[in-house]
């Protein structure tokens, strides 16, 4: 398969290049680095700036709030190094500090200690701007939505056990209908890859990624850890490290003490119905088989399908 290459990518690199050499004097250049380059977001660094072009349906009415939100949390979000994003080719575009992100190579040295901390500290902070929902949701909708255009009638097993368990969640848990909590304060996409260091390369963790911030459910920032750790595809001892520092810093997600899947069942099925939404999806469109991990999601999806979650506990009413 024949890749096009992104026409945005050469005019994000001048931008980000420029917004480079406009705050370091002299810039000690050297190559412009793509960090990501998908439909939804294309990110790139020069230097010490990054630039992301975000996803084309965001308008600004949805992230200038999450913008100047982040300016006003920098001990917890990492804040932009402007108030209102640009455009670029009808694509908002925003520049950031360059942080250390978290090493996926060296899985014993994830920070989720710190990870629960900053989400914990996250949820008893007051939104210091009128916000949006948290898009946690309208997200896992979307993953749905193009799972089943890309199948069509022709479903698959595997995709039949994804949409059977979409089908099991109540109506906020798949953006059909208003969050019950309107008031906390939500990453709403949490997971390793949302946290940096910075200043680099020694300084505090730092979430980033503010597309999803809003009001809403805060158990949905757990739920795809706990996603994981139901799937067995995240250890116990993980786990237990992110759960009990997130209870040591006060979070408001689940109970002190006891059982905390009440509260996060409904966040861990619409993540784990998400993320093998997503997994089927790429799989057709590479022509491939689904690898270990993804059908582990799956299967996860067909166990939830016969179970369907307790209605009457924690969020999911």
């Amino acid at each position: 398969m024949t890749l096009t290459p992104n026409p945005l990518l050469p005019h994000l690199t001048a931008q980000v290049k420029a917004a480079a050499h406009s705050r370091t004097a002299p810039c000690p250049c050297g190559a412009t680095v793509t960090l990501a380059d998908r439909p939804d977001a294309t990110v790139v660094r020069h230097a010490d700036t990054v630039a992301k072009a975000h996803a084309p349906d965001l308008t600004p009415r949805d992230l200038t709030p999450r913008l100047t939100a982040a300016k006003h949390l920098p001990g917890l979000l990492l804040p932009p190094l402007g108030p209102t994003p640009v455009d670029l080719h009808g694509r908002l575009v925003t520049f950031w500090p360059y942080g250390i992100p978290v090493d996926p190579g060296d899985p014993d040295a994830a920070p989720w200690e710190a990870a629960a901390t900053l989400l914990a500290r996250l949820h008893r902070t007051p939104a210091p701007t009128p916000l949006p929902a948290m898009r946690g949701p309208a997200k896992a909708a979307l993953a749905v939505s193009r799972l089943r255009a890309a199948t069509g009638t022709d479903l698959t097993p595997g995709t039949t056990a994804v949409l059977r368990a979409w089908d099991t969640l109540p109506a906020w848990a798949r953006a059909e209908a208003a969050q019950p909590d309107t008031t906390t304060l939500c990453h709403g996409d949490l997971h390793l890859g949302q946290l940096v260091r910075h200043p680099a390369p020694d300084g505090p963790w730092l979430l980033i990624d503010v597309d999803d911030l809003g009001v809403g459910v805060p158990a949905w920032d757990l739920g795809r850890p706990a996603a994981w750790y139901a799937c067995g595809l995240l250890p116990p001892d993980e786990w237990d490290r992110f759960l009990t520092a997130y209870r040591a810093a006060g979070g408001p997600a689940v109970p002190a003490h006891g059982d905390p899947w009440p509260a996060l069942d409904v966040p861990a099925r619409a993540l784990t119905v998400q993320t093998a939404a997503r997994a089927i999806t790429k799989a057709l469109a590479g022509g491939r088989l689904l690898d270990e991990v993804e059908q582990a999601l799956v299967d996860a999806c067909d166990r939830m399908a016969s179970l369907p979650p307790e209605l009457t506990q924690g969020y999911a009413k």
